[in-house]
């Protein structure tokens, strides 16, 4: 008796070690997939969605560079690779974003730069995520992220070694300080506005990109917006010293652009200005260019580009300022409607002209010199990519990208006439903001260079953006 005793209590001994094991290990596989579920389930409101999210976005946002073997590059990376590394002031390029490229590493390695243009505009995407829709989870943003490099132009100027990523990080970052700046805190706030800063400041159109923002915003806030002015004031004045440092640190000379009369001289030339004025004022006003009248191509493009026009002859941007400076203000005092009529036409040319693809073409024949002279070590690599071999077409690309930008326009419009039928403006501060700068840059582009695909290409992924993220608002709310 007393040994089956014995047996029975042991093997209850036994069983109830069997069942402590079982209960151990389902609640460490309960724990494992309640932690499991908790990452993924991970809002942007927490820090470590926040940081998976901008973390993954990177090679996401740079996907095509890769599939290209290297950065994509433009007619103008020449120049500024030449002025940052060399030292040699350009009068058309923007100093900053030339000293950006020689302290980022450049001469090591232009990915490093894409990298670095890709983890800003990744680290805004994601805080314009959590201050319009905190509950967002990340998987969601990075689903957007994806659709955004599928439908739109954001990867290929993430790409790209040119400062056009810099527009929208620049709205991006406008927008933030303007509208969420207690959503982002301290140190996300210093970030933001630093971003937003070297935005400003790498492309002298940006500058008057963001006075146009400013004073959009001064308008806003007689509405129920009621942004910020101190936060994106304070990051424009510190964009613009940046522009006056780096002129300064090439030149020894204080100023903000010595190309901007140039530039708009040839948009009044491409629309028939100049010729009207030279007709009627030469050889009486005197100007250098009566001489070469009847020589100057028909196109701004062709004028300052092309190895033949009376631009290269008459000294080239620093040759032609002064007189550039002198037509331009004679034109605008003499034609005063006319100039109004054409800028006008200009802008809204641009604002519908978006299709990406300008200047995707190989372009060895006017780089590979500088990049043999700068970057020797970078030039396997930069003749082995898609770009160079000419085989990058937009001809499928062209038409949803199009497509999306505006259904993303239409979907703006819809969302603000709706919120202010129904008295919730509150609501659609991204919309309107989103809005203005793409008329601000349309006013900007296209009234002082001329309509280019390009100038509105590199901004308009914001639309279909900030329409995403509202509509992920509202469908929370509704919840």
């Amino acid at each position: 008796m007393r040994a089956g005793a014995e047996c029975r209590c042991e093997e209850g001994q036994v069983n109830r070690a069997e069942a402590a094991a079982r209960s151990v290990t389902a609640t460490t596989a309960k724990s494992g997939l309640d932690d499991s579920g908790r990452f993924w389930n991970a809002k942007l409101a927490e820090a470590r969605g926040e940081v998976v999210v901008v973390i993954l976005l990177v090679p996401l946002l740079l996907l095509p560079a890769i599939w290209n073997r290297f950065p994509f590059i433009y007619y103008d990376t020449g120049a500024y690779l030449f002025e940052g590394l060399t030292g040699r002031f350009i009068p058309e390029r923007a100093a900053v974003y030339s000293l950006f490229l020689r302290f980022s590493g450049a001469a090591t390695s232009l990915w490093i730069i894409a990298i670095l243009q890709a983890l800003m505009s990744a680290f805004l995407m994601t805080q314009c995520a959590r201050a319009v829709a905190p509950a967002m989870r990340w998987p969601v943003l990075l689903l957007i992220g994806a659709g955004l490099v599928v439908t739109t132009s954001v990867p290929w100027y993430v790409g790209e070694i040119e400062p056009d990523c810099f527009t929208a990080l620049l709205v991006l970052a406008l927008y933030l300080l303007a509208f969420h700046l207690a959503a982002l805190g301290f140190w996300r706030g210093i970030v933001v506005a630093t971003i937003g800063a070297l935005s400003i400041a790498v492309h002298p159109s940006h500058l008057v990109l963001a006075v146009i923002l400013f004073l959009t915003l001064l308008l806003l806030r007689v509405t129920a917006l009621r942004p910020r002015l101190i936060a994106p004031g304070l990051t424009f004045a510190a964009g613009l010293v940046l522009v006056l440092a780096g002129n300064y640190d090439f030149t020894k000379q204080i100023f903000i652009s010595r190309a901007g009369a140039p530039f708009l001289f040839a948009r009044m030339l491409q629309d028939g200005i100049v010729m009207r004025l030279l007709d009627e004022t030469c050889p009486r006003s005197g100007y250098r260019l009566c001489t070469y009248k009847n020589e100057l191509p028909p196109t701004a493009d062709g004028y300052l580009w092309t190895p033949h026009s009376p631009f290269f002859a008459l000294g080239h941007f620093q040759g032609t300022a002064a007189e550039s400076a002198r037509i331009v203000r004679a034109a605008l005092i003499r034609y005063p409607l006319l100039q109004l009529g054409d800028a006008l036409n200009d802008a809204v040319a641009q604002f519908v002209r978006f299709g990406t693809g300008e200047g995707f073409e190989p372009q060895e024949w006017v780089l590979k010199p500088v990049f043999t002279h700068l970057v020797p070590q970078q030039m396997p690599a930069y003749l082995s990519a898609r770009q160079q071999q000419g085989m990058i077409s937009f001809h499928l690309i062209k038409p949803w990208e199009t497509a999306v930008g505006f259904l993303a326009l239409a979907g703006l419009i819809a969302m603000i006439v709706l919120a202010v039928r129904a008295k919730q403006t509150s609501r659609v501060s991204l919309p309107v903001f989103v809005l203005a700068a793409l008329i601000g840059n349309a006013i900007v582009c296209g009234t002082l260079s001329g309509p280019h695909d390009r100038y509105q290409s590199r901004l308009m992924w914001l639309a279909p953006f900030a329409v995403v993220l509202c509509l992920a608002r509202q469908s929370r709310i509704r919840q």
